[in-house]
Parts: structure tokens; C-alpha cells; sequence
């Protein structure tokens, strides 16, 4: 904990008072144990000090907020500091059955919906529930806060749990539901302000464009905010947003959002900067595809673009488009979190969205939860191509997580499964009796392709990191399969051949015991 939180050490060196906060205030410092392994999403530090009679928890965040997860597989932030927290534990028994109030009621119906509650916990089990409430307050050094103002407090503190507090299941990846229902704003306005923002200074002074056209996260933001408030007066920025991103940026979807909004002005200098922007770029040329040769069809060809992959309602794009948005802006903990909401709720018709998710994760960083959305997508391959290719890149993600043993099961799993079942026996007699060659069994031929390379290279990487993790059984069993992989392929490239060396070199310098013929050959030389 980096905060001073008097309360709770008061708490722990008296057990009058910590009996007294475990009944009837529910915060009993003998249940820190959570029923399962939670972590923050984040991957900040979380310390349970507490526990109710539910089988709830609290926790403490790295910076002193205090995260309550229920043990229904619900969570949320309830204070910024456990002193904070006891405040309103105790100023509010029962302060779960107030998650749900509504947010805009005035102070007298707040009061009421908290007199209620308290009234049946004294005909319950605490009928001196004032006389310990005023004890608690007085010996821990709290301040008696009005209920209304308690939860005012509890709601904004609740609102704050996504993105920065999301919990997870510490085995299986999933995220805790909300414990509130309290409205929030629609995600594309999180995402969106800032280009909203930025849009606003380039419509000010064109001394502002330089800044948001060179900065790559402000320049596709404010397109995204153009997108959904358009101008006609906008066009001279949208040009240099354009100019920029074609330049700077690549073939990206905002790219196309920027040829589509400056192409349907159907200006002929416009004409002529788009064709540049295509003949320039050959990704950018078939982005672009359909492009018209004469000014006049521009319009045209720019509204069937716009109506064909943007729109002018945010509310029905897609929500990829704002977690990318937001890992662009350096809002990792939002995007993960759009992603992980995403990933939880995905089922077996979600396939290509589970590609999507798995690619996002990876740019994000985040291997394991990447390796979960592919792990998941390669059950849904039919195809022994595809599910071999999903394997192999699950494989990849498994390592980079740390989870080596992981990506060497996945790694046999995508070689057997590319190669398939061994072909059958010849039957046809007359061939046996000419000696004719048995049919080439045709699931080989992806060694003859890139996935062979890949592959092959992936068996080296997991060999150097099962080494150095001092794995050594997977180490030496992950670079003899690679060493009969690699004198298979075709071809192998000199990078191939150099990991292949490497990987040799880590498994040897953990002083494993002598490796087999395969390994020490010259198939890499």
C-alpha cells in the first residue's frame, strides 16, 4: 500500500475494534483470502485485506484505491484509500443494496432508500448499529460523512472501476462483470474526444494543423471526429491530414475515411492529389480501388466508398475501431479493456472477430490474452491449413507470454495437424509390380511454403527460451524436431539458418547432456 491508511492499521493492532468492524460493519480482516486467483488487468499489484460474509473481498490497489470483488464474479472500485473505504462501510451498512439507485435522485431520496436498509439491519442483527457506528468513527479517526454525500461518493468512485481496475481470473483470463449498473457514456465518446477536441483547433486557426497532422495518434482522431461532424469548410485541413497519412501513416482505414471525405467535394485539384497518393503507393492503390480517371465521377466514387465502410453515426461502428483508436492514443488499459469485454462475450460464430482480437491483443502486448482469443480461433478452423497456421501462431503467443511448455504442445499440434494422417498403403498391384513411386503425400508441401520457414523458426525460438527458462527436456526436444524440420525444407533462408545456430548455442550453454547426432550436424551449415 503507498497510502497512509491509518484506519486499517489501528484495525489490525486492535482486535476490539476489528471485531467490530467485521459485525456488524462487514469488513473482517480473518477473510483475505478470495475464493480465486484475481489479478488487475494492468498487471498492477493487488493486496486482499479484507473479506465479508458473502465471500467478497477488498482489495488494495497499488495506489491505495480499494476494489471490492464479489463472489458471484463481480467487481468495482468503492474508494480511493481503505480509510475512504471504512468511511463509507461504516457510514453505509449494506452499501451493496445502493449500487444500483439512481445516480440524479435528490439528497431526501437517497436518505430514505439508506433509512430503509438501515432500519430492517437493526430489527435484523444490529439494533445498537448507531452506538458502534459512532464507536468505529470516533476510535479509528474517521469523519462522519452525510449518507447522501456517501453515496454520491460511492457512485463517482464506481464509475472510475473501467478501465484501470478491470479484474480478472487469474487462471482462466475472463474479466469480473460491473458490480453497478450506473449509466455511463457511450464508448465512441471516450475514444472521440479527443479528436472532437483537436477538431475544434483546426477549424479555429490553421496555425493548429501542423501539430495534429504530424502527431499519428491526433492526425486519424480528429478524421475519425471529421467523419461524424462534417464540413464543407473542412477541406483545406483534410487535404493536409490526407497528405499526411498517406505519407506517414500507410494504407489505413483512415486513409480511406480521408480520400472519401476530401473526394466528395469533387474538386478537380483534389482529383489529381488522390491519383498522386495511389500512384505513389501500391497499397495504397488498390485501398483506393475504383478510383475514376475523370474529376467529374470523383463524387461519385467517393459517396459509394463512404456509404460502403464509414457512415456518419459513431454509434454504429464497430468497437475494434475505438480500441485501436485508443492503444494509438497510449490508452492501453481502454483498449484492453474494450478487447477483453469483446473476447469474453465472443462464441463459436465469432471466428473472424477472434482473428481480429488475437492481432489487436498482440499489438497491444499482451501475449497471454492474444494467446486465449487464437487459442480459441484455432478451435474453429476446419481447414488443416488454417487451423495449423492458427496453432503455429498460438504457439508464438504462448511463448512470448512465458508460457514455453504451452507453445511446445501447440507447436507438435500444428505440425500434426499439417501434416495430416500418414497416406494409406498402395493397393494398386500393378504399380507394386513396376515399382512405381508412392504417391507424395500431398499435406508435406506446406514445408515448400513460408509456413515452413515459419514454422521451422518457431521450434528455434522456443528451444532458446525453454533454455533459458532452464527447461532443458523441451529445449533439446523443440531444437531436434526443428534440426529435421529445417534439413526438410526446400529452401532456408540465411536468418534461418543463423537461429537455428543460436538456438544450438542456448540449448548447449545450460550444460545439458549430450545432445543427439541430429542436433550437432551440419543441417544448418
Amino acid at each position: 500500500m503507498t497510502r497512509s491508511d491509518r484506519a486499517l492499521r489501528l484495525l489490525r493492532g486492535r482486535s476490539d475494534l476489528a471485531r467490530l468492524a467485521a459485525f456488524p460493519f462487514d469488513f473482517d480482516l480473518e477473510r483475505d483470502e478470495h475464493g480465486e486467483a484475481v489479478r488487475l488487468a494492468s498487471g498492477a499489484a493487488l493486496e486482499a485485506v479484507a473479506g465479508d460474509d458473502t465471500g467478497g473481498t477488498y482489495f488494495v490497489c497499488a495506489d491505495g484505491a480499494v476494489l471490492y470483488a464479489s463472489s458471484e464474479g463481480e467487481a468495482g472500485l468503492i474508494a480511493g484509500s481503505v480509510d475512504e473505504a471504512l468511511e463509507m462501510l461504516i457510514g453505509l451498512p449494506g452499501w451493496r443494496n445502493y449500487t444500483g439507485l439512481d445516480p440524479h435522485a435528490d439528497d431526501t431520496a437517497l436518505a430514505a432508500a439508506v433509512a430503509g436498509t438501515e432500519a430492517d439491519i437493526r430489527d435484523s442483527y444490529a439494533p445498537e448499529l448507531d452506538a458502534e457506528r459512532s464507536t468505529l468513527i470516533t476510535e479509528l479517526e474517521l469523519r462522519l460523512i452525510p449518507q447522501p454525500e456517501l453515496l454520491r461518493r460511492l457512485h463517482q468512485t464506481l464509475l472510475r472501476t473501467e478501465p484501470d481496475y478491470l479484474l480478472l481470473n487469474a487462471d482462466e483470463g475472463c474479466a469480473h462483470t460491473l458490480l453497478d449498473r450506473l449509466p455511463r457514456p457511450p464508448l465512441w465518446q471516450t475514444v472521440l474526444a479527443p479528436g472532437q477536441a483537436d477538431l475544434v483547433l483546426l477549424r479555429t486557426d490553421r496555425a493548429n494543423w501542423p501539430a495534429v497532422a504530424k502527431d499519428p495518434a491526433r492526425r486519424v482522431t480528429a478524421l475519425r471526429a471529421a467523419q461524424y461532424d462534417r464540413r464543407g469548410a473542412d477541406l483545406p485541413f483534410l487535404r493536409v491530414l490526407l497528405q499526411h497519412e498517406a505519407r506517414y501513416g500507410g494504407a489505413t482505414e483512415e486513409l480511406r475515411l480521408a480520400a472519401a471525405l476530401v473526394g466528395l467535394h469533387g474538386q478537380a485539384e483534389d482529383h489529381r492529389l488522390l491519383k498522386s497518393v495511389r500512384q505513389e503507393n501500391v497499397d495504397a492503390h488498390y485501398l483506393l480501388g475504383g478510383f475514376p480517371d475523370s474529376a467529374r465521377e470523383m463524387s461519385r466514387w467517393a459517396t459509394e466508398l463512404d456509404e460502403s465502410n464509414h457512415g456518419e453515426n459513431p454509434e454504429h461502428e464497430d468497437e475494434l475501431t475505438w480500441a485501436g483508436l485508443a492503444r494509438r492514443q497510449g490508452r492501453a488499459e481502454l483498449a484492453r479493456c474494450i478487447l477483453l469485454r469483446l473476447l469474453d462475450d465472443a462464441g463459436p460464430r465469432d471466428a473472424g472477430l477472434l482473428g481480429l482480437l488475437a492481432h489487436e491483443l498482440t499489438q497491444l502486448g499482451d501475449f497471454a490474452q492474444a494467446a486465449r482469443a487464437r487459442h480459441l480461433y484455432a478451435s474453429l478452423q476446419d481447414d488443416p491449413l488454417h487451423q495449423g497456421l492458427a496453432l503455429a501462431d498460438l504457439a508464438s503467443l504462448q511463448r512470448r507470454a512465458g508460457a514455453i511448455e504451452a507453445a511446445w504442445r501447440s507447436l507438435q499440434r500444428a505440425v500434426s495437424v499439417l501434416d495430416g494422417p500418414p497416406p494409406p498403403p498402395a493397393t494398386d498391384q500393378p504399380a507394386l509390380d513396376l515399382g512405381l513411386p508412392k504417391p507424395e503425400h500431398p499435406t508435406f508441401r506446406w514445408r515448400a511454403l513460408g509456413l515452413g520457414l515459419r514454422v521451422t523458426g518457431e521450434h528455434f525460438h522456443i528451444a532458446g527460451a525453454a533454455a533459458q527458462a532452464g527447461q532443458s527436456a523441451t529445449a533439446r526436444a523443440s531444437l531436434t524436431a526443428g534440426t529435421i524440420l529445417l534439413r526438410e525444407l526446400p529452401t532456408a533462408t540465411e536468418d534461418l539458418r543463423q537461429l537455428s545456430r543460436e538456438a544450438v548455442a542456448a540449448t548447449l550453454s545450460e550444460a545439458t547432456p549430450t545432445l543427439p547426432d541430429v542436433q550437432r550436424s551440419s543441417a544448418f551449415d
